[in-house]
C-alpha cells in the first residue's frame, strides 16, 4: 500500500474537498483524484462519494479512516527511529551497576536534553554486531581479547581504567589490611561466579591469574551480586574482586571491607566502541564529554593484559 495514497486519502477525508486536500499536500487536484482512485482499486471498494458539497466518506471509507491514520503514525515512528538527529542515542553499558553506568549517568547530568536509550548486552560479539547493524550507537567494552581484533570499521577510545579492589568479609585474614599487594593475594581463594568463558572479562582474569599466580574460582551458579555479597560476608575463606567504580549497597551487618590492591594495581580498561560512519550528533557529544571527564588512563603502577589496545 503506497503511503502517498493513504496520506492523500486522510487529507481528503479531513478537508472534505479534493481541492483543499491538493492545496494541503502541494499537488494538483488531478493528482489527488488519481491517488484516491488508485487506492480504491487496490482495496476494491469506493471510499468517497462526490456530492455538491464536496467528497463524503462512504461506509467503507469511514471504516478505513482510523486504520489509515494508524498506518501513517506507524510509518512516521519507523522513520523517526532511524533519523539520527531525532532518535535517542543508544548505548550499551553491559550492566546497570558498573563503571559504564556511572559514566553515562554523569553524561546525562551534563547533557540532560540529549535523549538516551541505555541497553545491556552480554558479550562483545553481540555488541559489535549491534553497532555494525545500527541497532546501537556505542558500547563500553574492554576493546579486544587475545586473537580477536576489532573489525576495521569499528573505532574505539580508552575512557577509564577502573582499579580492582579486594572485597572481604569481616573475618577474612586480610579484612584489617589498609591495602594489599597483588602478589600477596596468591594462596587466597577469590570467588567470582560471574566469569563466563569467552567474554572479554574472562580473558582479563585469565591473564591476571597466569601472571600473578592467583586462584580465582568461578564455580557454582551466578545468583547475582546480592548472593555474592552474602556469601563473602559469611565465609572467612572467600574474597572477591570488585571494580572501584561498581556501585553496590549491602546491609551494615555484613561488615564487608573494600581493600585497595597495589604493586601493581590491576585496572579494568573501559573503552567506548562505535562505528566509524555513525553520524548521530549526540555520539560526538558523548565522545567529547568522555574525553574531558573520564580520566585515569595508563597511570604508573597499574596493570592490564598485554592484549588490551593502548589508545
Amino acid at each position: 500500500m503506497d503511503l502517498d495514497t493513504v496520506r492523500t486519502f486522510v487529507a481528503a477525508a479531513d478537508t472534505g474537498q479534493f481541492q483543499e486536500a491538493a492545496a494541503e499536500l502541494a499537488v494538483t487536484q488531478q493528482a489527488v483524484s488519481k491517488r484516491i482512485a488508485a487506492l480504491e482499486r487496490s482495496l476494491g471498494v469506493r471510499l468517497f462519494t462526490r456530492t455538491p458539497r464536496g467528497a463524503e466518506l462512504t461506509i467503507d471509507g469511514q471504516a478505513f479512516l482510523p486504520h489509515a491514520r494508524e498506518v501513517l503514525r506507524v510509518a512516521e515512528r519507523a522513520a523517526a527511529s532511524v533519523r539520527t538527529a531525532r532518535r535517542p542515542l543508544r548505548v550499551d553499558i553491559i550492566a546497570s551497576r558498573g563503571a559504564a553506568s556511572g559514566l553515562m549517568r554523569a553524561f546525562h547530568r551534563a547533557h540532560p536534553d540529549t535523549d538516551l536509550d541505555v541497553l545491556m548486552l552480554f558479550d562483545i560479539e553481540t555488541a559489535l554486531a549491534a553497532i555494525r547493524s545500527g541497532e546501537i550507537d556505542a558500547s563500553f567494552r574492554a576493546v579486544a581479547a587475545p586473537g580477536r581484533p576489532l573489525p576495521e570499521d569499528i573505532e574505539s577510545v580508552r575512557v577509564l581504567d577502573e582499579p580492582l579492589q579486594l572485597l572481604t568479609g569481616p573475618a577474612h585474614a586480610l579484612a584489617g589490611a589498609r591495602s594489599v599487594p597483588l602478589a600477596g593475594l596468591a594462596g587466597h581463594r577469590i570467588w567470582m561466579p560471574g566469569i563466563v568463558p569467552g567474554t572479554e572479562w574472562a580473558a582479563y582474569y585469565d591473564d591476571l591469574v597466569a601472571q600473578f599466580g592467583l586462584t580465582i574460582e568461578a564455580t557454582g551458579p551466578n545468583f547475582g551480586s546480592d548472593a555474592l555479597l552474602d556469601t563473602v560476608a559469611d565465609t572467612p575463606a572467600l574474597a572477591t574482586f570488585m571494580g572501584g567504580h561498581t556501585r553496590l549497597v549491602w546491609p551494615a551487618g555484613h561488615g564487608l571491607r573494600r581493600i585497595p590492591v597495589t604493586d601493581p594495581t590491576p585496572v579494568y580498561p573501559h573503552s567506548l566502541l562505535w562505528h566509524r560512519d555513525n553520524p548521530h550528533p549526540a555520539l560526538a557529544t558523548l565522545r567529547a564529554h568522555l574525553a574531558t571527564t573520564a580520566a585515569g588512563h595508563y597511570a604508573a603502577g597499574t596493570w592490564t593484559p598485554d592484549w588490551v589496545i593502548p589508545h
